[in-house]
């Protein structure tokens, strides 16, 4: 959880989203890819936006480069 705030923290201050879904994947049945696996993902929303799902199911909310993104949240969290 110190982790999702980390994060969700770096988000806020780059892209300044009004908040957030937190979503766990625990295990293979449940989409984590393997037995004992689990992940948080973190998604950004904005006002008005499309909501949770159709995010998951590869929709592009924001239309950026991915090594565009990685470069603006690596320096919101050094």
């Amino acid at each position: 959880m110190v982790a999702s705030r980390w994060v969700t923290q770096a988000l806020t201050a780059t892209y300044h989203p009004d908040g957030f879904n937190l979503g766990m994947n625990i295990g293979a049945s449940a989409g984590a890819g393997i037995a004992g696996h689990i992940h948080m993902h973190i998604v950004p929303r904005w006002n008005g936006d499309t909501n949770f799902m159709p995010i998951v199911g590869e929709t592009k909310v924001v239309n950026e480069a991915l090594d565009e993104t990685y470069r603006k949240l690596v320096q919101s969290l050094i």
